[in-house]
């Protein structure tokens, strides 16, 4: 069944679609090197032409598969006020359906909800709540929440629904979902979730992305599957040479959009929507929603739904507790290994390092083994198979220290990390905050260590908001050089000798703030015992 016809007659191949019959094939599916080539010295997207949608006669698909129970629908609104308030869900949009308050609400068969059982989820996160009505009855929907939320199942469940009812694939068809996403770290955490469910839904899923053979994503992609979760520049590649196409697709998501934005594929992103037909569902995901993410939703979701978890400015998660220590630069390793030495003696607690360069990375790497310490590290320059098999052992527990570049601040997806240590402070405050959600993920308690130097004080202001939204002490040393920063004053910063910096001094003050109390202990030890809520 051809899902799009040209209203002038005649198939829609060969008219800029790249469907599966264009082109050579690619032999023994390793890659067709002169295709992919030819490609060379281009920007990603430049040979693809956006199709006039005007001359084709769209074929009507299913959007709306929602049937709210008895309860749901005529649930008092005085009570359903009272969950979106005490689950802190704040809700824009017309018509949004009211939030389901268990797994028996969301219209999912029982198979599916056995697997929620055996997976021992008791009740749908927040995100998930709200999130599941409004994508199952077919609306547009950005969500913001912060990461740890459960919203990757807020829109695959959703997604496999969707496909469910859709027509079969035919020979050259593309996917009916896709999903996309900034990092192939983010790529293959998605697929491993959509792994676990779509055997129920008999949905085929493959995860294309840079960084790894051509070869089996493409065989994947000929055999025909229903949902693929794709980087924006591998998956412009394959549509662009003929492999893939975007058709079929009548449901569209964008996770961590406000991170591909930062990374520069605002480009890719457009080019990847205009293959798409205008009538699909679309649903953006995002953990903080600046204006760049606004824009985007505004040229391409009209009359969408928008439901954040937490305040609409930016947040971190509350289980976290957040210490910030301001110290000189060449303070910073010593400083690093007096905290390794409380966190890491009593208990091998699993804690993730971030740097700010990968050749930083793999110097700190080096003086922790010199240390004593087996850390792993991962980067952006280190090969794909060793990026998983650094990941496998962090995710096993086999290596409890893993020092990262951004490249790890999202998408990774390993919920027992106790300890977020933010080495090199990054360069903006949604970094900041992804950076700490590695820690206290599905509801569990972390601690986040950050140190701060006098090259960073343009961000203080930024810092200690998040801080005092997430009603967490503030260190006076850092109030001291945001009014630096705003004064213009660029000079050497001297800690403790001029500012009282750190943590033991400010223990000494006894000026700890927040709900926790001092959170500068006199000696790391203390800030921990002082502050364990774990």
């Amino acid at each position: 069944m051809e899902h799009l016809s040209d209203s002038r007659g005649g198939s829609s191949r060969g008219r800029g679609f790249g469907g599966s019959g264009g082109g050579r094939s690619f032999g023994g599916g390793y890659g067709d090197r002169q295709s992919f080539n030819s490609l060379k010295g281009k920007q990603p997207g430049e040979g693809l032409k956006k199709p006039k949608w005007s001359s084709y006669q769209l074929t009507p698909f299913q959007k709306n598969f929602y049937t709210p129970s008895s309860d749901v629908l005529n649930r008092n609104p005085m009570e359903v006020q009272a969950y979106r308030e005490s689950h802190n869900i704040q809700v824009r949009g017309n018509m949004v359906p009211n939030p389901i308050m268990n797994f028996g609400e969301a219209n999912f068969s029982s198979v599916v909800l056995n697997e929620f059982q055996r997976q021992g989820f008791a009740s749908p996160t927040p995100i998930q709540s709200q999130g599941w009505p409004i994508a199952l009855c077919g609306m547009n929907l950005v969500g913001i929440a912060q990461t740890g939320s459960g919203k990757t199942l807020a829109y695959l469940l959703p997604a496999m629904v969707h496909i469910l009812h859709q027509p079969k694939l035919q020979r050259g068809d593309g996917p009916i979902a896709l999903i996309v996403a900034p990092t192939r770290e983010l790529v293959q955490q998605i697929c491993e979730v959509a792994m676990k469910f779509g055997p129920i839904f008999h949905v085929r899923s493959v995860g294309v992305f840079g960084g790894a053979s051509k070869g089996p994503q493409l065989r994947e992609l000929e055999r025909g599957v229903e949902l693929v979760v794709a980087t924006p520049g591998r998956l412009i590649d394959f549509i662009e040479v003929g492999k893939t196409n975007l058709r079929r697709t009548t449901y569209m998501t964008l996770d961590e959009a406000d991170r591909m934005l930062d990374m520069g594929f605002e480009p890719q992103i457009r080019k990847i929507f205009e293959q798409v037909r205008p009538d699909r569902q679309v649903l953006m995901w995002s953990a903080t929603w600046p204006k760049e993410v606004r824009k985007i939703a505004e040229d391409y979701l009209e009359d969408y739904a928008h439901i954040q978890v937490g305040s609409f400015e930016l947040t971190a998660n509350r289980n976290i507790l957040q210490i910030v220590d301001v110290v000189e630069e060449e303070q910073k390793s010593q400083k690093l290994f007096q905290l390794l030495g409380e966190i890491m003696g009593d208990k091998e607690n699993k804690s993730l390092i971030f740097v700010e360069t990968k050749r930083g990375a793999d110097e700190l790497t080096r003086l922790m083994r010199r240390e004593g310490y087996p850390a792993r590290c991962i980067h952006g320059d280190k090969a794909q198979n060793e990026r998983d098999w650094v990941l496998g052992e962090f995710r096993n527990g086999k290596a409890n220290i893993l020092v990262a570049t951004d490249v790890a601040a999202r998408g990774l997806d390993v919920d027992d990390v106790k300890f977020v240590i933010n080495y090199d402070f990054p360069h903006s405050s949604e970094d900041y905050v992804h950076r700490i959600g590695r820690t206290g993920r599905c509801e569990n308690k972390g601690t986040a260590y950050t140190f701060f130097t006098m090259q960073n004080a343009k961000q203080a202001r930024d810092l200690i908001a998040v801080l005092r939204e997430a009603n967490q002490a503030v260190n006076p040393s850092l109030l001291m050089m945001q009014e630096m920063a705003h004064s213009g004053f660029n000079g050497r910063f001297r800690g403790r000798k001029r500012y009282d910096g750190g943590f033991s001094d400010y223990s000494r003050r006894g000026k700890g703030q927040g709900n926790h109390g001092s959170s500068y202990g006199s000696s790391f030890r203390t800030g921990l015992r002082e502050n364990s809520y774990r």
